[in-house]
């Protein structure tokens, strides 16, 4: 059902040998249906200042309210979500 693979990546903050907070990533793959932003959607969130480029549907039971992914080594931010029955939406703008 799903043809293409996306790395989740969450976010967390540690305490490292010197007392210091940092921020360790850790990902993990899914796999996700990648479709087109809708026009309308796109302009919407133009006059919001995001720029919406691409969504990927994963089930919603794979998603842990990670904020960014990698698709075919190009990063991500997770700008919006949106449930589908047993689906979710990641509406993504692309990390420049």
């Amino acid at each position: 059902m799903f043809k293409d693979v996306i790395d989740l990546i969450s976010i967390v903050n540690t305490v490292d040998e010197g007392g210091d907070t940092v921020q360790v990533e850790t990902s993990r793959q899914v796999y996700a249906n990648k479709k087109s932003i809708k026009q309308s959607e796109f302009y919407q969130a133009l006059t919001a200042g995001l720029r919406p480029e691409v969504t990927f549907v994963i089930h919603s039971f794979e998603y842990e309210q990670e904020r960014k992914l990698t698709y075919e080594t190009k990063p991500y931010n997770i700008i919006r979500t949106f449930e589908k029955g047993d689906f979710i939406e990641l509406i993504c703008e692309a990390v420049v």
